[in-house]
């Protein structure tokens, strides 16, 4: 049954909790081994050979995979790059995923809340973007802290057997990539997933090579992400991909980043790009495939330059 539209809307007005952090996850810096381009795009659905992803007692309950804790990351310093930046969102985003993960935040808020499943989901899918953290301190605030922690780990623990063990990008991120990589674009992610999740799964994928950057959880907010990558990236172009309100909100906050969304239809729920682009998307659409044309418009309209103002002749004496 379709979610109502007076209790859908309710639900997309709900504060989106900026004041809360994001959950701290396993920092560091991981160097990507040398790689070569993908000779060609893996077909629709197809599981890439390699390691399956790891899954053994975490640091934190807030951990995806197991890994020692590293050191903060060293400063980059700035880069001069050709055209502009986009920065990629991961789930839900380059990643169908976002129907297997509500589906594991529904059950595991269903058996530490007594929250009806169908009902968990949706006010899941209502907050998502928000590390999971977040969106259990938002919805169940009078929860015991502990409650929520564990509930956390166990998210993030069945996450990856039940969600990223069987997802794969949408169809068209291979091509999509390949082409905006072509056009000379500068390629990062930022993502509230695990970095070293994050960077396995494009691994996995076969899509790391693309990517120049990989920004996590253990390396601080979206908002974070996106102020280190104008600081990294200056005088350019910058674009932020995603999926959700919280994505759009944190593009916004960090002038110039412009936001740009894939909109999702799920059984129940749906984000047009209509509710997308009132929160400040500057394109949307269910597919990323135009995405080239879309920046390029977006660009070209933002260099443009202002017509200068005619100064009013004086009158002859």
């Amino acid at each position: 049954m379709g979610l109502t539209g007076r209790r859908r809307r309710a639900l997309l007005a709900r504060p989106a909790a900026q004041h809360l952090k994001e959950a701290v996850g396993l920092a560091g810096a991981v160097t990507a081994p040398g790689v070569t381009p993908p000779a060609e795009n893996p077909a629709p659905g197809s599981a890439p050979t390699g390691s399956p992803l790891p899954m053994v007692s975490a640091t934190s309950q807030f951990a995806e995979v197991s890994r020692p804790v590293r050191g903060p990351r060293a400063e980059v310093p700035p880069q001069r790059v050709e055209r502009g930046v986009v920065a990629f969102d991961l789930d839900g985003t380059l990643l169908d995923d976002l129907a297997l993960i509500s589906t594991v935040a529904a059950s595991v808020m269903a058996q530490s809340f007594g929250t009806p499943e169908e009902e968990a989901r949706l006010h899941y899918l209502a907050t998502t973007g928000m590390p999971f953290e977040a969106q259990l301190a938002q919805l169940y605030p009078e929860a015991p802290p502990a409650l929520r922690a564990n509930t956390a780990r166990t998210f993030h623990q069945r996450k990856v057997t039940e969600a990223y063990a069987h997802a794969h990008p949408f169809p068209e991120v291979p091509k999509l990539l390949k082409t905006l990589h072509r056009e000379r674009w500068t390629l990062v992610v930022a993502t509230g997933a695990e970095t070293e999740m994050a960077e396995l799964l494009l691994e996995r994928e076969g899509l790391s090579y693309w990517f120049d950057e990989v920004l996590g959880s253990g390396d601080g907010t979206k908002r974070e992400h996106l102020a280190e990558y104008r600081r990294r990236y200056p005088d350019v172009p910058i674009f932020l991909v995603g999926d959700s309100r919280f994505d759009m909100e944190a593009a916004l906050s960090v002038p110039p980043v412009t936001p740009i969304a894939r909109s999702s239809r799920l059984p129940g729920w749906a984000l047009t790009p209509a509710d997308l682009k009132s929160w400040g998307a500057a394109w949307a659409d269910y597919t990323l495939s135009e995405l080239p044309e879309a920046l390029t418009s977006l660009s070209t309209r933002r260099r443009a330059p202002a017509r200068p103002k005619k100064t009013p002749r004086q009158p002859q004496k």
